[in-house]
């Protein structure tokens, strides 16, 4: 693939990224940076480049990526003797990131036992999605130490 052709191809995946993130809450600028941060070559992007590549104001650009520091999503650092921040997506080891879902994942499933319980009709529609969810919670929770053993071990 010529090269033209696949920073081009690059730059409809940070539109699809951005529009994948924006549908699980983030902003729409936001999003794209995101995207542009992941799936570029180039790793990481001072802000003038940011607002450059995207094409985006200046305001934008600085509250959707405080908002990305915020949530951890991306991270800054600077060099000795430039005044520029230079961006780029904040890793961490893996098992962390999946940590971090099973406590969210726990948190849900003991907050829909919660309202489950104070059901009048525990078996309503809503009440027996709940438990149905709440069961396939369960499981993955139960699991999830052995699946992350399995995967260390591959």
């Amino acid at each position: 693939m010529k090269t033209e052709d696949r920073i081009q191809k690059q730059r409809m995946l940070i539109e699809e990224v951005g529009m994948h993130f924006d549908k699980q809450g983030f902003q729409p600028i936001a999003g794209r940076i995101l995207g542009l941060l992941m799936v570029m070559d180039k790793e990481q992007y001072s802000f003038e480049e940011i607002v450059d590549e995207l094409g985006i104001s200046k305001s934008s650009a600085s509250v959707a990526l405080k908002n990305l520091e915020i949530r951890e999503n991306i991270e800054y650092f600077t060099i000795p003797g430039d005044r520029k921040r230079y961006f780029r997506m904040r890793t961490m080891n893996p098992f962390a990131l999946i940590d971090d879902i099973t406590m969210k994942m726990s948190f849900f499933k003991d907050m829909q036992t919660r309202i489950v319980d104070l059901k009048a009709d525990k078996n309503s529609k809503n009440a027996i999605f709940l438990q149905e969810l709440n069961k396939m919670m369960e499981f993955l929770l139960k699991h999830m130490d052995e699946l992350k053993e399995k995967y260390a071990e591959q």
